[in-house]
């Protein structure tokens, strides 16, 4: 209870939302928190929009739950964000929800308010519940602040369930302490699930869950200027390779850059494989965007430190110009 009194005055402070303890779950991580919540919305057949790139839980948890995961491919064009046409388009009847992961992963890409209004309307006007995941919510390096779709009216509060936790804004991955806020109803269904399930998360990583919380914040105001150097840092030595085109980042810890003419003038047949040559002849490990439904794109984390950063930036520029 010490916990959720904690998340409750966090979404006061920190969003100017208004949350009791009855309306709030906490979770064994915040992938916990998506499954169930899918798992008490969805019935069989039921549809969920998802914006691509996303996260690669996301289709396998909607699946998971018996229901089918519509992609929406948010061009790169657009910032990796989908336009309430896009969503009105792929609306049905048996859309349950859609997914807005802001800021996003796989692309760092924030939705502002406007954006919201629009998808929230179109939320409101179709009865569909809208799944915001806002882990990445204290890793911003623009002047662009964090918006949830549950701050902008009451009725979209109703419809939104937001998922976060201490994974990302402390640095607390390992201790896997996520949680849910929403409708009532909602949570105790995701209670009672839990409560056969998993019973609760450990209480060691709760009482380190609450400490993160009623701490001193500089930590995390720290991390966030770091991780804005690293992205500077990155952001800068991508932009000298050729065939590599990346749009920056405003938030969350990865770039996504483009590497289509890095793969064509390399010789390989897609960016899986350049990847996958580029980690065993140079070490340097990224994620391929097909993983995140972009196939053109690559994934890089810069959550190491700026010396490896600058090593694998170098690294990767001579694998390019070597295979030309």
């Amino acid at each position: 209870m010490e916990l959720k009194s904690a998340i409750a005055n966090k979404f006061k402070t920190d969003n100017d939302l208004s949350y009791t303890t009855d309306e709030i779950i906490v979770t064994t991580g915040a992938k916990h928190a998506l499954y169930t919540v899918f798992q008490v919305l969805l019935n069989e057949g039921d549809e969920v929009i998802i914006p691509a790139p996303y996260w690669v839980s996301y289709p396998e948890q909607v699946k998971l739950a018996g229901a089918k995961p519509v992609i929406v491919n948010a061009h790169e064009q657009n910032n990796f964000k989908i336009t309430p046409e896009q969503l009105k388009q792929a609306v049905t009847k048996r859309t349950k929800a859609v997914i807005i992961n802001s800021p996003n992963n796989p692309t760092g890409m924030i939705y502002d308010k406007r954006e919201l209004e629009q998808i929230g309307d179109v939320c409101l006007k179709h009865d569909i519940m809208i799944i915001s995941d806002e882990i990445y919510e204290k890793l911003i390096y623009s002047r662009d602040t964090h918006l949830s779709t549950a701050q902008i009216s009451d009725e979209l509060k109703q419809q939104t369930v937001i998922i976060n936790g201490v994974s990302k804004s402390h640095a607390m991955t390992g201790w896997r302490i996520g949680y849910a806020a929403g409708n009532e109803k909602i949570i105790k269904a995701m209670g009672n699930l839990i409560s056969h399930a998993t019973s609760n998360p450990t209480s060691i990583a709760q009482y380190a869950a609450l400490s993160a919380y009623e701490s001193d914040q500089d930590p995390v105001i720290n991390m966030r200027q770091v991780f804005s150097e690293r992205l500077e840092t990155l952001y800068k030595r991508l932009a000298d390779i050729p065939g590599i085109s990346c749009i920056k980042p405003k938030g969350a810890f990865y770039l996504f850059p483009n590497v289509r003419e890095a793969v064509r003038m390399n010789g390989f047949q897609h960016a899986d494989e350049w990847a996958g040559t580029l980690l065993e002849e140079e070490k340097v490990a990224l994620v391929p965007g097909s993983a995140f439904g972009s196939p053109e794109n690559v994934r890089l984390s810069y959550t190491v430190s700026a010396e490896a950063l600058e090593e694998a930036a170098k690294r990767i520029k001579r694998f390019v110009i070597n295979h030309q």
